[in-house]
């Protein structure tokens, strides 16, 4: 026998899409009775008439309807029938009315102290792939064919250990293949226990920063500076002082009357500026964390990328048992999203800080270290740096002549060392480089002001351009419109 609630849930079950008919009948009545089409005290239809109703076989139906009993939106009575019970109208009372409510809103007042900093100096790009974006490789030439062949081959044979969680901060063949690589390529000394595999760069400066630093603790920063290091010391509530920098890398106070715990260093290629610390500075930070008792953090930034003369040795390799936490990532080499960075640890804190990752990350992906492990070993890896170490010397040239060609030699910074993804196009001092840079963010052209990375007043205004990503059959077009911008709004 049809009913009105019948041809309710039978409208309602025609407007579900859910593949299992049970799913879709449930959704069907709970939406009903939760939008007052089915109100309570309702009676609902016999369950052998809805079946005939909707098609669908009995069970089905009492099925679901004992699920809704279980749950309270129905109630059976002896020789009466079954019903929408009278509860429901308390849960109704209690939603709120979507027509009436305001708006969704952010609710700051819930959010820390620390929380609101950073969100204030929040600084990651929204777009992370396009013309002149600085810090993001090509990740088109990868040979992604190669690496997958590895993967697969090694989950024919998976390993139980690839599945679980991993304990021992990283698969040791990938901590094996890096310590001889970085010892080679890079000058670390390192044994593989010393390696520690994290999921990027951040990861590892926030690990470093939580289990080395307790709240209103001190460290040193590089003035201009990366974004990532001053928004991690943020949220973890460390202090920090930015220290200029010059030709020759940081410029460390003659005395200070508070000593760091961390000092953050990019000694091989200095970002965003690209200068290299010298010999006689790396001496003297390595003597003043010595003396103070701190740790000196060596971001390798763009190391491997150096397109004349010989490559920079690490600062971590400097001395014997130097004072220096050593931390790398694949982003720049390999690809952004394969999220794999690494640390060396100083033998002291390698057990500790281990303990601390495994407890506080749960790390994973071993199948995929794996797999690069034996991309390393088979020399895979050293072929893709030297290829595109080329191809981005032939980039970085091109936009150099760009700039001089249509901006002049004087847009080109000081500091600029032929190394690296980015580089400096430098702008007078009265010129706007965040206006520049937001009016070029609107056309597609994603370069990033200079001014962004100081802390202090005193700022160098200019362009972060990346030309890693951009072909360089698309760049003259692409700068010609940057040309453009910064033109009309330079006097």
């Amino acid at each position: 026998m049809r009913s009105l609630a019948g041809d309710v849930i039978k409208h309602a079950f025609s407007q579900q899409t859910d593949e299992k008919l049970h799913r879709r009948l449930y959704a069907a009545i709970c939406s009903c009775i939760l939008e007052g089409s089915l109100k309570p005290a309702t009676r609902m239809p016999p369950s052998r008439d809805l079946a005939g109703e909707l098609a669908l076989s009995r069970n089905t139906v009492l099925r679901v309807y004992e699920q809704l009993q279980a749950e309270g939106y129905i109630s059976a009575r002896t020789s009466s029938g079954t019903f929408v019970t009278d509860s429901v109208l308390d849960n109704l009372a209690q939603r709120p009315d979507k027509k009436n409510a305001p708006p969704a809103q952010e609710d700051r007042a819930s959010l820390s102290a620390r929380c609101l900093e950073l969100i204030g100096n929040a600084s990651a790009s929204p777009r992370q792939w396009g013309a002149f974006i600085p810090g993001v490789p090509d990740v088109q030439h990868f040979p992604h064919r190669t690496l997958k062949k590895i993967q697969d081959r090694l989950a024919r044979r998976l390993r139980p250990e690839f599945l679980t969680y991993d304990a021992a901060g990283g698969d040791g063949e990938l901590k094996e293949a890096l310590a001889d690589y970085l010892r080679t390529a890079r000058g670390v000394r390192c044994a593989p226990e010393q390696i520690l595999i994290t999921e990027g760069i951040h990861q590892a400066l926030d690990l470093v920063t939580r289990t080395l630093c307790n709240p209103s603790d001190n460290a040193w920063i590089e003035e201009p500076g990366y974004w990532g290091i001053k928004n991690i010391l943020r949220i973890n509530a460390v202090n920090f002082s930015a220290m200029a920098v010059d030709e020759q890398g940081m410029v460390p106070p003659v005395s200070s009357a508070v000593s760091p715990k961390l000092i953050f260093v990019t000694p091989s290629h200095q970002y965003p500026l690209g200068s290299v610390m010298s010999l006689s500075r790396r001496r003297q930070l390595l003597f003043r964390a010595r003396e103070t008792r701190s740790w000196i953090v060596e971001d390798d930034y763009d190391s491997e990328f150096r397109f004349s003369g010989q490559p920079i040795p690490s600062l971590q390799g400097l001395e014997e048992e130097s004072p220096v936490i050593y931390i790398g990532t694949f982003s720049k080499t390999l690809y952004p999203a394969l999220r794999l960075g690494y640390v060396v640890l100083p033998k002291p804190l390698a057990a500790p800080l281990k303990k601390v990752h495994n407890d506080l990350y749960r790390g994973g992906h071993l199948l995929i270290q794996a797999a690069l492990a034996e991309f390393i070993r088979e020399g895979y890896y050293a072929a893709h740096i030297r290829k595109m170490r080329q191809l981005y010397s032939r980039r970085r040239q091109t936009l150099v002549d760009l700039i001089a060609t249509q901006l002049g030699e004087d847009y080109l910074g000081p500091f600029n060392s032929n190394a690296g993804l980015h580089l400096i196009l430098q702008l007078p001092a009265h010129a706007d480089d965040s206006m520049i840079a937001q009016l070029a963010n609107t056309q597609g052209l994603l370069v990033r002001p200079l001014s962004r990375y100081y802390v202090n007043e005193e700022k160098r205004s200019g362009l972060l351009l990346g030309f890693a990503s951009i072909e360089e059959h698309e760049m003259a077009a692409a700068f010609s419109r940057l040309a453009g911008i910064i033109k009309a709004n330079v006097g």
